[in-house]
């Protein structure tokens, strides 16, 4: 009998492990090859840092009546982070600010006990869990820090065009010599222009979030249980989310000496 347990627990699991030996290093005198300064460089620049306060009001309704909520554990994830600028009018100074749209969502991992059998001295039953994403979506103004991004140039299609001189028809309404000077409709002539401009991105920093829980249609169920013990199964929450994440964009830059 005990090897059938062993045999289970070998097929199970398998664990390989092993020390690793040293190997040997030098630090040869090499010179690296370097720039020399003045240099002009290819590096992001932080636009702005910020700290944007998200609220968010959602509800959850979980696969079964839960008796409390043991632990709840929570992970932000940002979707979309895009700055939105638009190009400045000929003669117009460009906006020192910028709109931000984010879009993502909270992750969250929620552990609940259950009632599997109780009576009126208590209740026992499973601890189970249930992960959900719950949205958020929002925009905010972006004040710059000293350092504007590169505002996007806008596309340009121009039409062109070459001269033609052409006879006319002789029927008794122009003269021999007379002859039709005009641009050539016979051919389509034109130069489009296009600008790539580097694409602010963002940088999270840190996230904050305070939440508030308060548990819907709570009911004691129709069996013997200890007298407070209610079950649930809809959760209204509240989350201050609190974001710091910092802009860039990757820009020319000139080092000096």
């Amino acid at each position: 009998m005990s090897n059938s347990g062993s045999h289970v627990h070998s097929a199970c699991v398998k664990v390989i492990g092993k020390t690793q030996e040293m190997c040997p290093s030098t630090f040869p005198s090499i010179t690296p090859p370097v720039t020399v300064l003045p240099a002009t460089v290819k590096i992001p620049v932080v636009l702005s840092t910020l700290q944007v306060q998200i609220n968010v009001d959602s509800f959850i309704k979980l696969p079964e009546p839960a008796l409390e909520i043991k632990k709840i554990k929570k992970r932000l994830k940002v979707t979309q982070c895009l700055l939105m600028q638009e190009p400045p009018l000929t003669g117009v100074v460009p906006a020192t600010t910028g709109t931000l749209f984010l879009k993502g969502f909270v992750r969250k991992n929620i552990e609940y006990a259950t009632r599997g059998c109780s009576n009126l001295a208590g209740v026992c039953g499973d601890i189970r869990h249930c992960t959900v994403d719950v949205p958020f979506s929002c925009t905010t103004n972006v004040p710059f820090n000293g350092s504007f991004p590169f505002t996007p140039i806008a596309n340009t299609t121009d039409e062109f065009e070459y001269y033609r001189k052409q006879k006319l028809p002789h029927d008794g309404n122009f003269a021999e010599k007379d002859h039709l000077l005009s641009g050539d409709f016979s051919e389509f002539n034109q130069v489009s222009q296009e600008f790539f401009t580097e694409l602010p991105f963002c940088e999270l920093i840190s996230a904050r979030i305070v939440e508030y829980d308060e548990f819907l249609n709570r009911n004691q169920p129709c069996v013997p249980i200890p007298f407070e013990e209610k079950e649930f199964t809809k959760i209204e929450e509240k989350m201050i989310i609190s974001l710091v994440l910092k802009v860039l964009q990757n820009q020319d830059v000139l080092i000096g000496t």
